[in-house]
C-alpha cells in the first residue's frame, strides 16, 4: 500500500517472505553501491544474516552496525557512533540506511539517516509487532533525552516499508503484547467495527494467528497511513495517534526506560485515557468497561516497587504534547472517534496515576505476569 505525503509517497510492503526478497526490492528504485544496516544483537542474530544475503544476492555492498537492545540505546551517543559506522562504510547521499528491528532501532536509524549528510534513503525493516503497526510507518524519528521520550528528533518519511510478518513468530509473549497496544489504538480511535473484530479475534493474535496478524497489522498500518497523509507533521488531526501515549512516556521516562517496554507502558495509558475520558463525561460506562476489558485480555505490567506519583507526574511535565505547561490527552467520546483535550484537572489524572499505582480503580484485578 502506498503512503502519500507532500513531497513524497512511499510504499508499504506487507508480505510474508519479504525479508529474503529485500535486496531485490530495494534494487528497484534505488541504484547506489553501499547500505548500511543497523540492528541489534538479538535481531541480528535472528535475521541479520538473511537481510545481508539478500542485499548482496542484488550487488550491494553492506556494512552492519549493531547496537545494544532497548530504549537506552535510542540516545545522541549512540547516534554519533553510527555516523561514524556510516562514515567508515563510505555512505554518500544516495546510499540506503537500513533499520532492521523494532521501535528503538527504527527510531534512532531513521534519526541517523535523517541528519547523516542531511537526509540519505531509509529503509524501515519493522521486526516487532509494535514497529510493524505503528513506528515504521510516518515519519517520527527521534532519540530519547534523560528528562523525557523522543524529545530530541525530526519528521523524515522512509523511502520504503519490509514489513514481514513471518519475522514475528520469534517474538515473546511480552513482546507481542506489548505490539497489541497500538493495534487496539488504531481501533479505539478510528473504528468499531474492527475494535469488534478484536473483540473476536484477539487470542488469535495472541497465538500468532498469521492470517489474523496480517490482517490487524494491514488494518492499523492502513489507517496510520490516512491519518498521516492528512498531518504529515503532526500540527492538528495526527494528535490523535498519541492516544495513550501521554501517561505511557511518562511511566518509561519515570523508569529510566528500563523498566517498561513501550507497548506496556501505552497500554496503562489507554485505560488511564478510557477512564479520564468516562470521569468527564465524554464516554458511558459500559462503553468504557468494554474498551477496559478488552485491554485487559492483553494484560497490564504491574508498576516497579519505589515508583511514585510525584515521579511520574514531574515526568508529564517534559512531555513533548504539553500545551501551556499543561499535559494534552487523547480522549475517546466514542469507539471509533478521538478528541484532544489541554485542560484535564490536574487532581484528576493525579488521582489515576495513584491507582494505577495502587492497583486500585479501573487497573484493579488486571494485571499483566508479574516482570
Amino acid at each position: 500500500m502506498a503512503v502519500r505525503c507532500a513531497g513524497h509517497s512511499y510504499q508499504v510492503y506487507i508480505k510474508s517472505g519479504i525479508l529474503d526478497q529485500l535486496g531485490a526490492v530495494m534494487r528497484d528504485s534505488l541504484t547506489a553501491a553501499r547500505a548500511l544496516v543497523i540492528t541489534d544483537r538479538q535481531v541480528d542474530a535472528l535475521y541479520g544474516e538473511r537481510c545481508r544475503q539478500s542485499l548482496t544476492d542484488r550487488g550491494w555492498t553492506v556494512q552492519t552496525a549493531v547496537i545494544r537492545p532497548g530504549e537506552s540505546s535510542k540516545s545522541l551517543p549512540t547516534a554519533a557512533r553510527l555516523y561514524e559506522a556510516a562514515l567508515d562504510s563510505g555512505l554518500d547521499r544516495f546510499s540506503p540506511v537500513v533499520a532492521l528491528g523494532g521501535g528503538v532501532v527504527g527510531d534512532l536509524a531513521g534519526f541517523v539517516a535523517a541528519t547523516y549528510l542531511r537526509g540519505v534513503p531509509l529503509i524501515s525493516v519493522p521486526t516487532t509487532l509494535l514497529a510493524q503497526v505503528d513506528s515504521s510507518v510516518g515519519g517520527k524519528v527521534a532519540v530519547n533525552h534523560p528528562r523525557g521520550k523522543n524529545l530530541i528528533g525530526t519528521f523524515y518519511q522512509p523511502h520504503l516499508v519490509a514489513t514481514d510478518p513471518e519475522v514475528l513468530v520469534t517474538l515473546s509473549d511480552r513482546q507481542r503484547r506489548a505490539g497489541l497496544s497500538e493495534i487496539i489504538k488504531c481501533a479505539l480511535i478510528g473504528d468499531r467495527h474492527f475494535f469488534q473484530w478484536l473483540e473476536v479475534h484477539l487470542d488469535r493474535i495472541l497465538q500468532f494467528d498469521l492470517e489474523a496478524v496480517t490482517r490487524a497489522v494491514a488494518f492499523s498500518v492502513r489507517f496510520k497511513g490516512q491519518v498521516v497523509e492528512q498531518d504529515e507533521r503532526e500540527s492538528s488531526y495526527r494528535r490523535i495517534l498519541n492516544f495513550g501515549h501521554t501517561l505511557g512516556h511518562a511511566l518509561e521516562a519515570s523508569t529510566g526506560y528500563r523498566y517498561y517496554l513501550h507497548g506496556e507502558a501505552v497500554l496503562i495509558g489507554s485505560v488511564a485515557a478510557v477512564e479520564l475520558s468516562r470521569r468527564l463525561g465524554l464516554i458511558d460506562h459500559n462503553t468504557a468497561r468494554k474498551v477496559i476489558k478488552l485491554i485487559s485480555r492483553v494484560g497490564l505490567c504491574p508498576p516497579p516497587p519505589g515508583l511514585t506519583g510525584s515521579q511520574v507526574w514531574d515526568r508529564l511535565k517534559y512531555d513533548k504534547k504539553r500545551c501551556q505547561d499543561q499535559p494534552v490527552f487523547v480522549l475517546l467520546p466514542a469507539i471509533g472517534s478521538a478528541v484532544i483535550n489541554t485542560a484535564a484537572d490536574q487532581e484528576l489524572v493525579k488521582g489515576l496515576i495513584r491507582e494505577y499505582l495502587e492497583g486500585k480503580g479501573p487497573f484493579e484485578g488486571k494485571p499483566g505476569k508479574a516482570r
